[in-house]
């Protein structure tokens, strides 16, 4: 029997789990959240897909996650280096990462992503990244007001523990990287400080 999830939280990231949910492929049968942190994502992905795997470094969070998993029989996480981690090639049909790619090295996250994602496949990746020129400035500035606001009236938290980091490169240089390595995929800048690539793996 699967227990309730703990008091509901929200925040910027989970703000954009609708959007990553909607984007799961009909039939979908395998799944794999990367830096699945508390597993609160993947465990919506599990009314969405057949088999679904997280995976984190975090053994802080990998421990959390499979507590709250307890009825989630096709639900497994994986405590470990995603660019390193035994994950079988070109098998899921679904991939998604939330804010964790700034943590690793950017392209070579996303060669493995690509490389792990079944033909035909959907990978979105939601990232942070930093301002570097002068319109980037003007688009954090202009929703600064509306994210601390909604923070605010939202309550946003997350769960103790989860790591932190600073992204390193810039929206320009993340979109730039992501059009060379994802042809044809679709980026988009979103106000609560957040960029979302989605790209979909040619079938062969």
């Amino acid at each position: 029997m699967r227990q309730a999830d703990p008091k509901p939280y929200w925040n910027t990231n989970v703000a954009r789990h609708p959007g990553i949910l909607r984007a799961v492929p009909k039939g979908c049968g395998d799944a794999l959240d990367v830096g699945c942190g508390d597993g609160l994502l993947a465990r919506k992905l599990a009314e969405r897909a057949r088999r679904v795997t997280g995976i984190d470094k975090s053994p802080v969070m990998i421990a959390c996650a499979r507590e709250l998993a307890v009825g989630y029989p096709d639900l497994t996480f994986v405590e470990g280096d995603f660019l390193t981690a035994d994950l079988p090639a070109a098998s899921y049909d679904f991939i998604c990462s939330v804010t964790t790619i700034h943590h690793m090295g950017f392209e070579a996250a996303l060669i493995r992503m690509r490389e792990l994602l079944r033909p035909g496949g959907t990978l979105v990746v939601i990232g942070l990244a930093r301002e570097a020129s002068v319109a980037e400035w003007a688009a954090m500035i202009a929703a600064a007001p509306v994210v601390r606001i909604t923070k605010v009236l939202r309550r946003a938290r997350g769960p103790e523990g989860m790591p932190v980091a600073v992204p390193q490169m810039s929206y320009g240089q993340v979109r730039a990287a992501a059009r060379r390595l994802l042809p044809g995929m679709r980026y988009r800048r979103h106000v609560l400080r957040r960029y979302a690539l989605t790209w979909q793996k040619p079938s062969r």
